[in-house]
């Protein structure tokens, strides 16, 4: 039912608070226990039950399950008169419930608690609790304390996707910030990256009041195993994420080998995308989320290699010892062709000049991009020696990832276009056969016709190539659903079981048929009961029209009522685009013997709007229409 094991759902204005109360704390404490308790069924009628609850360990001890029994006590209670038990003594009525289950003395005597612990232990170890086989019940949301934030709630999933986006920002900023050492005396800068710090550290105390998925697959909502968990796990790298870095830095008196410290020290922030990375398997099944997910990793990856290209031209191009400048730098090159070259002042005895850092960021992009893809123009190209041995190891890099990344690219839009080009190779080759066999043309753009409409409604997908993929209990449950229609609309099948229901959906087939396609030709066997679940078809007697259907019509032979077949008295022809829902004569004579009362309503209920069998019988409401 999926509803509450507290049974809260069936309280009422008599039930006793008291009892209520001690239900919910055997459950919040995983206690056994049983209860005699006053439940309402769905007319409001008061029905007494003896209720027992008793939880189901795994081998670890843990609980994972309830078992809840309950037991109708009413006549033990206040005594319901019925037909048969009117005038009888509460006695006679109290000694006939004892006679009718003689085991309710044994259900009425509390469980040894030692006993229910032994039992569920085993029961536990034949399920395999804990396993991943095990079913997913749906549980009720956890009683959680005030303080603490279920990790499914709203205000949790919003909250992931903003530390998401700034640990991109992050991913690409710190990168920057530490090759080209920029001191962030900008103050818009400054805030931002404060902003962020600030956001960072918000999210390390939400962190310490968040519930987790426990390794028995139990939402766990104790605050002290919350705090143990992501002290174990995670709190060191958010800590070292979330320090102010950049205000430090800010401060111009600040050593600066203590400054490029810190500046090393942002780069743990990028430990956070092992955090991204586990939430992205949950978009891999979507072609476009991956690609777009690639182009964005190979456009990371460039920007991380364009920071560490230019560090090292930076710190090259000048020798300090010396001082210097390394003329066959990448740097001094490219300052000579941009028309900034680098000159020494003799007043200070530095070095000036040279490209703005915006064009040296741009020229780095631009020649990691040219190698990963394998381009190389060669305008920006390694001269020392370092910058040989890190061009090296780049190109491998860029080799694997180019051929990871866009080889993916064209498995993604094989697999996005896969279905179309089903779809085109299944037409050629209908009409290379109607042109092979010299099908008439009038024929053959029937076929063409029912082709591309079947098409557009199934998508190419192959029922029962599903259906047989999925267990039998499944698969019934699906023929119900897609034979709803039929089971919903038609008064024969009403008083159908769900046994019944899910026998006759299996051996239900739905058909689409296309405008002038012919159902049943007369003179041919009647093996079919058909149900039209839309469009309308007509049925032709000696070339005229005697009936129209539509849909909730049905057409065939009473087979129940019938030793043998049928042969066709007239021909069913399909006006428009139609869908039929068909059983066979076999499938539903097996049915039918098997549920004998559904058999005998069925046979009562059912009308055949069209009787092939007999010439000239049909509703006359759809004869006269």
């Amino acid at each position: 039912m999926q509803k509450s094991s507290t049974c809260s759902f069936m309280y009422g204005e008599l039930t006793d608070k008291k009892t209520i109360e001690k239900v919910r704390q055997t459950f919040d404490n995983y206690e056994s226990n049983c209860f005699e308790v006053l439940l309402y069924k769905k007319n409001r009628t008061p029905v007494w039950f003896y209720m027992q609850i008793a939880p189901i360990r795994n081998e670890h001890e843990k609980v994972v399950l309830f078992l809840c029994t309950f037991k109708d006590i009413t006549l033990f209670k206040q005594p319901i008169e019925d037909d048969s038990t009117k005038g009888w003594t509460k006695f006679a009525r109290l000694t006939r419930a004892l006679t009718n289950s003689r085991s309710v003395l044994q259900q009425l005597t509390p469980m040894n608690k030692t006993e229910v612990v032994h039992k569920h232990s085993r029961l536990a170890e034949v399920l395999q609790l804990g396993s991943d086989i095990l079913p997913q019940y749906k549980q009720e949301a956890p009683k959680t304390p005030p303080h603490i934030i279920l990790h499914y709630c709203a205000f949790k999933t919003t909250w992931d996707w903003v530390i998401l986006i700034l640990t991109f920002y992050t991913a690409i900023m710190v990168p920057y910030n530490v090759s080209f050492k920029t001191k962030q005396n900008n103050i818009a800068w400054l805030v931002l990256d404060s902003v962020v710090d600030v956001i960072f550290l918000v999210d390390i105390v939400l962190n310490f009041h968040t519930t987790f998925v426990g390794p028995g697959g139990e939402v766990i909502s104790d605050p002290k195993l919350i705090r143990m968990n992501y002290l174990k796990t995670w709190f060191v790298i958010d800590l070292l994420s979330c320090l102010p870095y950049d205000i430090i830095n800010a401060f111009e008196n600040v050593d600066e080998g203590i400054s490029s410290l810190f500046s090393s020290l942002k780069v743990v922030r990028l430990l956070r995308l092992g955090r991204v990375a586990r939430k992205l398997d949950h978009y891999l099944e979507y072609g476009a989320a991956v690609l777009v997910l690639l182009v964005c990793v190979f456009g990371l990856v460039a920007h991380w290699l364009a920071c560490i290209w230019y560090s090292i031209g930076d710190y090259e191009v000048i020798d300090e010892v010396t001082n210097t400048i390394q003329m066959d730098s990448w740097l001094y090159q490219l300052a000579l062709s941009i028309g900034t070259p680098y000159r020494y002042n003799t007043s200070a005895g530095i070095w000036e000049g040279g490209p703005s850092k915006d064009s040296l960021y741009v020229s780095s992009l631009y020649f990691t991009m040219t190698s990963l893809t394998t381009i190389g123009f060669g305008n920006i190209a390694p001269t020392t020696d370092v910058e040989k041995m890190f061009s090296v190891a780049m190109m491998m890099v860029g080799s694997l990832l180019y051929a990871t990344i866009f080889g993916n690219v064209t498995t993604i839009f094989q697999q996005m276009y896969a279905n179309t080009n089903r779809y085109h190779e299944m037409l050629n080759n209908v009409r290379d056969f109607l042109k092979l066999y010299q099908v008439p043309k009038g024929l053959s753009e029937r076929v063409m016709d029912y082709i591309v409409s079947t098409w557009s409604m199934s998508k190419g997908i192959d029922t029962e190539k599903v259906l047989s993929i999925c267990p039998k209990d499944m698969r019934a449950d699906i023929c119900v659903h897609l034979n709803r229609k039929v089971f919903n609309e038609h008064p024969a099948f009403r008083l159908a079981s769900d046994g019944c229901l899910r026998a006759l959906a299996v051996e239900f087939q739905t058909i689409h048929c296309a405008p002038g396609d012919l159902i049943y030709h007369a003179g041919e066997s009647v093996d079919a009961l058909c149900f039209v679940v839309s469009g309308s078809l007509e049925v032709i007697q000696d070339d005229e029209v005697v009936a129209i259907l539509g849909k909730g019509d049905v057409f065939g032979d009473i087979f129940w009522k019938e030793t043998t077949l049928a042969h066709a008295c007239a021909n069913v022809r399909a006006l428009t685009y139609c869908d039929l829902h068909i059983i066979k004569r076999e499938a539903l004579l097996k049915v039918l013997d098997f549920y004998t009362a559904f058999a005998n309503s069925f046979s009562r209920n059912l009308t055949l709007t069209c009787n092939l069998r007999k010439r000239g019988w049909f509703s006359m409401a759809k004869a006269l229409g």
